[in-house]
């Protein structure tokens, strides 16, 4: 028999790490698209390392995650950490070898 797991509203840790991975990979994307544009080296090295953590702190959430959505684990902000993280790296990529 399987048991099922009861959804968790609060903010957990696992969510509050998902959550700041997001919102430094969101910022490293946010900066590599303004350096693919304006050509600044500073902005796109800055874009490749926000993309690093967030792709590091995304994946670690996700690889130590013990449920899926709604158990607190906080496994869609990994996986959106991932996303934007990736994001983060391959524009700060393309920035700094236009640069």
């Amino acid at each position: 028999m399987v048991a099922e797991v009861a959804p968790v509203y609060g903010f957990t840790g696992g969510r509050a790490v998902s959550f700041a991975a997001a919102l430094v990979a969101l910022a490293g994307a946010v900066l590599g698209g303004l350096a693919l544009f304006r050509f600044v080296r500073r902005r796109a090295v800055i874009a490749l390392a926000a993309g690093a953590v967030g792709v590091v702190g995304g994946g670690w959430v996700v690889a130590v995650a013990e449920g899926g959505p709604g158990s607190g684990s906080g496994i869609v902000g990994g996986l959106v950490a991932l996303v934007f993280g990736l994001v983060a790296l391959a524009l700060g990529g393309m920035a700094l070898k236009r640069s």
